[in-house]
């Protein structure tokens, strides 16, 4: 029964999503709400960007209609999950309105990034005000239990990091959509796995809302007025839940939850490509002196575009990626160190970006040439 809540809270996700982003558009066009095209930009034609408004409204709806079902229906929650659940599920709904606000606000009339950044700090806080901290690296590194003057404020960092990263990785069309839809997937099913449907039924009805968006984002006609970008709205939402979801399975509490061998590594390997890019343009921007906040063309979509992929290559070759490296890291974690397989990670990934590196290399002397 608890598979046919989560279908249905999937179904009534892309269905509502399915009516609301068709007005959504509607009403930007109406009023001009654009994103305008500029050097850094992949798109050439002004975009409505506030698809991602559909996002949370949708996914609360369709958790409340269900899990009002599953109450009505002799069905509910158990007392001891109960207990950890409804803190954690108040105060995540009161973070997340929070970000949507802020989003909204600053997809109309922008909201500089240090207001943001005490925003999402005071959002990644109400997760170990709520019990949710990471409390257990599983050997990673020879660590494992992680005392709480450590983890909570280790928890805050990786919220803030997380939700900032899917922002930065929405470059081109599909791609943070596209990469959140694999990572809620992986996580949705290691929730059902481990019988945890209300985490579950948050994922995969994350996922429905993406349905919608992502055949509008990606396949819509901008000459039409049928495409549509999440802007900050959308990316806040889903970083948020994302982090919200990556936290827990990774955390260490046998009263809900079983242990899993490498539990962090597995939970955090599903956000590989946007963690580690994010790294990397960090690393890139600070080495080369520029404000590592500050926009520019170094991100991974770039590199691909730049040795001669179209955008939806591009995003297809990433989503591939992501969904290797989240398998690969689930399957052998039983059977390799969750340290030699981060490091693995690491490696291959260094590997791939010198790859590409040399390729777009070869691509600009070959233009250089030609010239």
């Amino acid at each position: 029964m608890n598979y046919l809540f989560i279908i249905l809270a999937f179904v009534i996700s892309a269905f509502i999503a399915r009516l609301i982003i068709p007005r959504i558009l509607m009403i930007s066009l109406r009023k001009k709400l654009f994103d305008m095209p500029d050097e850094r930009k992949i798109h050439k034609r002004a975009i409505p960007r506030l698809g991602g408004v559909s996002f949370f409204p949708t996914i609360l709806f369709s958790c409340c209609v269900i899990l009002a079902l599953r109450t009505l229906t002799g069905y509910g929650i158990p007392v001891l999950p109960a207990v950890f659940i409804l803190p954690e599920c108040l105060l995540f709904i009161c973070g997340m309105t929070l970000l949507y606000l802020t989003g909204i606000a600053d997809d109309l009339i922008g909201v500089r990034y240090r207001q943001k950044f005490a925003i999402q700090i005071l959002c990644a806080c109400l997760f170990p005000i709520a019990g949710l901290w990471i409390n257990d690296f599983y050997g990673l590194f020879g660590i494992y239990t992680i005392p709480k003057y450590i983890g909570i404020p280790f928890t805050v960092l990786t919220v803030v990091f997380i939700t900032n990263a899917i922002n930065l990785i929405d470059g081109i069309d599909g791609l943070a959509s596209g990469l959140s839809s694999v990572a809620l997937l992986v996580l949705g099913a290691l929730f059902v796995e481990k019988g945890l449907w209300f985490y579950g039924m948050l994922a995969f009805s994350t996922v429905g809302v993406l349905v919608p968006f992502f055949y509008y984002n990606v396949f819509g006609s901008a000459e039409r007025a049928r495409k549509i970008f999440m802007g900050d709205t959308g990316s806040l939402t889903l970083g948020y839940i994302l982090s919200f979801l990556t936290i827990k399975y990774s955390q260490n509490n046998p009263e809900i939850i079983s242990y899993t061998e490498g539990a962090f590594v597995i939970a955090f390997s599903t956000l590989i490509i946007p963690s580690f890019d994010v790294i990397r343009v960090v690393l890139i921007r600070l080495r080369n002196g520029k404000n590592p906040f500050e926009p520019d063309k170094n991100h991974i979509h770039h590199k691909l575009l730049a040795i001669g992929l179209t955008p939806r290559k591009a995003m297809i070759s990433l989503l591939f990626i992501s969904c290797a490296f989240s398998a690969v890291n689930i399957l052998f974690m039983p059977y390799i160190n969750n340290t030699i397989m981060l490091l693995a990670d690491i490696v291959i990934w260094i590997g791939l970006n010198l790859w590409w590196d040399r390729l777009r290399k070869k691509k600009q002397e070959k233009r250089s040439q030609l010239a």
